[in-house]
């Protein structure tokens, strides 16, 4: 086992209001003496990385995780407040039961407090020349008009923009964009919705080619006590048929076997049954996630061997460039 602390880049898993967990194994990575350099994530999990890459300690984002209420962020736009038909016109028009504004003011005004605006304030100056780890965040989405995955802010100069301008917010926003919940975002004719639909666990995009000089820690969030196909979706309507598509798509490879590279590096928080879209979570169900965080994360760092992770790492082909 290696002597714990140093550098380390850290990728974080998408999963709702789940992403507490996150927050909780975070918390003994830095109690450890771990530093991130770069890290990235999907949907909540980039929620978590924005914030981290801000400035933000796991100890701030606990004490936030812990006061906010989730059922504040289900802003429904104005066919929304209709009685009964709402939701379904609301679906119908406009993509979403949610607008997502709340949410993306609320990330907005965080990262505000930190002085993070654009991704031109999180360039790492020893990496300005090194498009892989330019910038300290990265924030994956999916572009379902292109069909194609997006990692930002790089992929930003495929719509006629410049990465570092940006909006940190508004990156968030695109990879939080859960189909049928939030609204899609719209951006010169595309529709960019969830990261998870395409890539919920990019634990692979700060890899590069030879070995590196420090590793990347995954954080996963998984159900060990509740399998997928054991909380069916109920189906009663169209728009829950095609929800229970989505979340079959991003849930489903949670329970695939994690090749020996990613496995080595990956610290798998149990989200004890708890849904993606439970809005509503009670604050012993918070504490819950947010220890079960924190016991994944002791008993990866039990484990951690820095060098099987090398020679792991070797076996694999090389990364295309991202």
């Amino acid at each position: 086992m290696n002597q714990q602390g140093g550098k380390v880049d850290g990728v974080f898993e998408g999963g709702g209001v789940k992403g507490i967990g996150l927050v909780g194994a975070l918390s003994v990575f830095e109690e450890k003496g771990y530093e991130f350099v770069n890290v990235a994530g999907t949907s909540a999990g980039a929620i978590v990385a924005a914030l981290l890459a801000a400035g933000y300690t796991a100890d701030e984002l606990k004490k936030i995780s812990m006061s906010i209420g989730f059922s504040t962020f289900t802003d429904p736009p104005l066919l929304g407040h209709i009685p009964f038909v709402g939701p379904v016109l609301n679906e119908i028009m406009r993509q979403g039961l949610y607008k997502g504004d709340a949410l993306r003011e609320f990330i907005r005004d965080l990262l505000a407090k930190k002085g993070v605006h654009t991704f031109g304030d999180l360039i790492l100056p020893e990496y300005a020349d090194k498009d892989r780890y330019r910038f300290k965040l990265r924030v994956v989405a999916s572009d379902i008009t292109r069909r194609r995955k997006l990692v930002l802010p790089q992929d930003i100069k495929l719509y006629g923009m410049t990465p570092e301008d940006l909006d940190v917010s508004l990156a968030v926003r695109m990879s939080i964009s859960i189909p049928f919940f939030f609204e899609p975002i719209k951006l010169k004719g595309s529709y960019i919705v969830d990261g998870g639909l395409l890539s919920n666990f990019p634990v692979e995009i700060f890899d590069s080619e030879g070995s590196p000089p420090w590793p990347t820690f995954g954080i996963k969030l998984v159900d060990e006590h509740n399998p997928i196909e054991s909380m069916p979706h109920m189906i009663n309507n169209p728009i829950d048929e095609l929800a229970a598509l989505f979340f079959t798509a991003i849930e489903a490879p949670s329970t695939y076997y994690l090749e020996n590279d990613k496995y080595v590096r990956t610290t798998k928080v149990d989200t004890l049954g708890i849904m993606t879209t439970d809005f509503n979570l009670s604050l012993e169900q918070k504490v819950a996630l947010y220890d079960s965080g924190v016991h994944a994360a002791r008993q990866f760092l039990e484990h951690w061997d820095f060098a099987k992770y090398i020679a792991e790492f070797r076996r694999q082909p090389t990364p295309s460039p991202r």
